[in-house]
């Protein structure tokens, strides 16, 4: 795993952008653990690999 200062932090509305779905989704994805996030206030910021893992499981469930 890359190091801290490597990590590439997103916000929700970049998150949902990128998979294309409403930031309530990703709201419902890092609220049931699905999504890997950190809090950072009152808002959440999501680690760029956590979501190419995720895409990537989603993948091999659906496949």
């Amino acid at each position: 795993m890359s190091s801290l200062s490597e990590v590439r932090f997103l916000t929700v509305a970049e998150v949902a952008a990128i998979m294309r779905v409403s930031k309530m989704t990703v709201y419902r994805l890092v609220h049931a653990g699905d999504l890997t996030s950190v809090r950072v206030g009152r808002s959440f910021r999501v680690p760029e690999h956590a979501v190419h893992d995720y895409l990537r499981g989603a993948f091999t469930e659906a496949g």
